[in-house]
């Protein structure tokens, strides 16, 4: 696959503390990449660096196979993008809203107008101005316009912020679409771990500006493990008499009341039958698969998913 964008050692400090450390990103062509970290790790200052609104302190960027410079404009034309919050003019429609846009891109297709506002679902607002707008139509009407011009690139800072679960449904399959059917390569960001599992081919996680892992989803399949997780009013106890009557020792206690068991040996009738004879309560048992966001999780811990 050809590496579409690419990120060499890219470091900014600000005001002396260093808030990106040495980030190598490789992101292919036609893929879906998640990027994924908590609060304040870096992903919207490296998405910034990326489209030139930050300068970096040290390192580079590569896109579409060249340099990005502060005078690389024919790149970013290539690219629809929204970083943080979408503003747009309020006292407009959203048509209106991206026949500007489309202006001052220098892109004249009016009928990418009609398109992209029919796959985001809002033909129907008609001159409804942008300030009357909900905040799932704003985060809709964002997509919107980062995907009129045809983008190679697509980066999307937490788009489905303020949608309702079948409006993060249909994005989704949307981001999907452009994906297959149109090549579009997407970097996305994102607090929901569940709907980039479904969507994203490669995951980029990053903490305190460090990227610490990039990794494909199907690997992260591949290491999926099975576990029986149960909740119990009594976790000391349990872990205790699981051990001394079953020899488990792959267990992880994950709070008060739940823990998962990782040994495949184990039956789960045999802990119900070792906690319920030695009077511990039982409230819920099942057997579960690592998630994504186990592996993030366990990422930020330190570790990767038990074995």
């Amino acid at each position: 696959m050809t590496c579409l964008l690419r990120t060499n050692q890219l470091t900014k400090t600000f005001q002396g503390k260093e808030v990106v450390s040495n980030v190598n990103m490789n992101i292919q062509k036609g893929e879906i990449y998640g990027f994924l970290g908590p609060n304040g790790a870096g992903k919207t200052t490296i998405m910034k660096m990326i489209t030139n609104l930050v300068k970096p302190t040290a390192g580079d960027i590569e896109l579409f196979g060249e340099k990005l410079t502060d005078t690389s404009y024919h790149l970013l034309g290539r690219m629809g993008t929204i970083i943080e919050y979408p503003v747009f003019y309020d006292k407009l429609s959203a048509r209106e809203n991206l026949e500007l846009h489309c202006e001052y891109m220098g892109y004249h297709n009016k009928q990418a107008i009609d398109e992209a506002l029919e796959l985001v679902k809002l033909t129907n607002t008609g001159s409804k101005a942008v300030k009357d707008f909900s905040l799932g139509m704003k985060q809709r009407l964002g997509i919107a316009r980062a995907i009129t011009t045809k983008p190679e690139l697509l980066m999307l800072d937490e788009p489905i912020n303020g949608l309702d679960p079948v409006g993060i449904k249909e994005i989704r399959d949307l981001f999907k679409m452009l994906s297959k059917e149109y090549g579009i390569t997407i970097l996305i960001s994102s607090h929901i771990l569940g709907e980039i599992e479904q969507m994203a081919d490669t995951i980029g996680v990053i903490n305190h500006g460090k990227l610490i892992e990039e990794v494909s989803m199907e690997q992260i399949r591949e290491k999926n493990t099975e576990y029986i997780e149960f909740t119990t009013n009594d976790c000391k106890k349990a872990a205790f008499l699981l051990e001394k009557h079953l020899g488990v020792s792959n267990l992880r206690v994950m709070d008060d009341h739940i823990i998962r068991v990782y040994d495949p040996s184990v039956p789960q009738s045999s802990i119900t039958k070792t906690l319920v004879m030695n009077d511990v309560v039982i409230e819920s048992i099942h057997k579960k698969n690592s998630s994504l966001e186990d592996y993030f999780l366990s990422l930020l811990n330190g570790g990767g998913i038990v074995a």
